[in-house]
């Protein structure tokens, strides 16, 4: 791959250089990681895409959501990226949905993009590389970016970290489902939009919605620091992408807290807040990949962690051990085994 012909190809929009370049960006072959560096850093920064992060329990209608949503944004004429990061088998590492299996209509559309990638064992329910992934497709000059992500959890809440917005997806149910979602979701979440409002179903969604712009209420004056943005969010309301009913509100509602952002520097601070959160991931994600790539070092851990399974040492003394060979604190003696007069339950 010719990384200038590369750049260009993708700054023109074609689609197959942009898979490619994703393809590359994912890889963990060292060498591929280097490439990948070389393109990003040719393509720049010079065009910025509305990044959307979205997630969702299972079932509740995530890809119907973004199939309509993405579908009325193309209509508009905007070019729409879908970076799906879908479950990853145990055992190859690949997806196992596949969105665009789910998104037929968007997948077949040409100012849309759908990309679905493994989340293998990245905790966040998002791939390690989806980041890069969102660069490419800015310098492909989309408009909109919609990061899926796998599920709701507490550690997702790192979708935040590379969104403008982060719109939470639910469905219909009573207290109990309330009750189940995690509070780190819940506020790191600027739109709750609660699908399913139709038929049968729309009584009770109407309800939920109420409820959870209850919830949000009650969070933002119980909260210590002063509000995040405008006291109109985050805020909850009630959609069918079924039958395409509130979709355009919904899109009306991002439009007004992202350029509300712009306007008031926060758009900017964001992107800078979470440019160093990434770098310090990187920093912790590459220390870790040197520590299980040197054989030495893998030895050594691997004796240690006979250790640990055979009850001689505590993880905790294991692992201080471990990163004091490493990193020897100033004044100790090098390779000091972990004290075995210590408790070992």
């Amino acid at each position: 791959m010719d990384i200038q012909i590369t750049a260009d190809k993708i700054r023109a929009g074609e689609r197959r250089a942009l898979a490619r370049a994703i393809t590359l960006v994912e890889s963990t072959r060292r060498d591929d990681r280097t490439r990948a560096a070389d393109l990003l850093s040719a393509l720049g920064t010079d065009h910025q895409a509305l990044r959307i992060g979205l997630s969702g329990t299972p079932g509740v209608g995530k890809s119907t959501f973004i199939e309509t949503f993405g579908k009325m944004l193309t209509g508009q004429g905007l070019r729409v990226a879908v970076l799906a990061v879908d479950p990853s088998s145990t055992r190859s590492g690949g997806s196992i949905l596949g969105d665009k299996t789910r998104m037929d209509l968007l997948a077949r559309d040409p100012l849309a993009f759908i990309r679905p990638s493994p989340s293998q064992t990245q905790l966040g329910g998002v791939a390690r590389r989806t980041r890069e992934a969102i660069a490419l497709c800015e310098a492909a000059k989309f408009d909109v970016v919609l990061i899926e992500t796998v599920g709701v959890g507490q550690s997702e809440t790192a979708v935040a970290e590379m969104s403008d917005l982060f719109l939470l997806l639910l469905a219909p149910a009573g207290g109990d489902e309330l009750q189940g979602v995690k509070r780190g979701i819940m506020e790191t979440c600027d739109i709750i939009l609660v699908n399913k409002a139709d038929g049968d179903l729309k009584p009770q969604a109407m309800r939920t919605c109420a409820d959870y712009a209850s919830a949000l209420r009650l969070m933002r004056k119980r909260a210590q620091d002063p509000p995040r943005d405008t006291h109109d969010f985050p805020k909850a309301m009630a959609v069918s992408a079924l039958q395409e009913d509130g979709i355009d509100a919904a899109w009306g509602e991002i439009q007004t807290l992202a350029s509300w952002r712009k306007d008031t520097g926060i758009w900017d601070a964001r992107r800078a807040s979470q440019s160093r959160f990434w770098f310090q991931e990187e920093v912790r994600a590459g220390l870790l990949s040197r520590l299980t790539s040197d054989k030495g070092v893998k030895a050594e851990l691997a004796a240690l962690e006979d250790d640990v399974a055979q009850g001689k040492f505590r993880p905790a003394q294991a692992a201080e051990t471990a990163i004091a060979k490493l990193f020897p604190p100033a004044g100790s003696k090098h390779g000091d085994a972990p004290d075995e007069t210590g408790d070992t339950g």
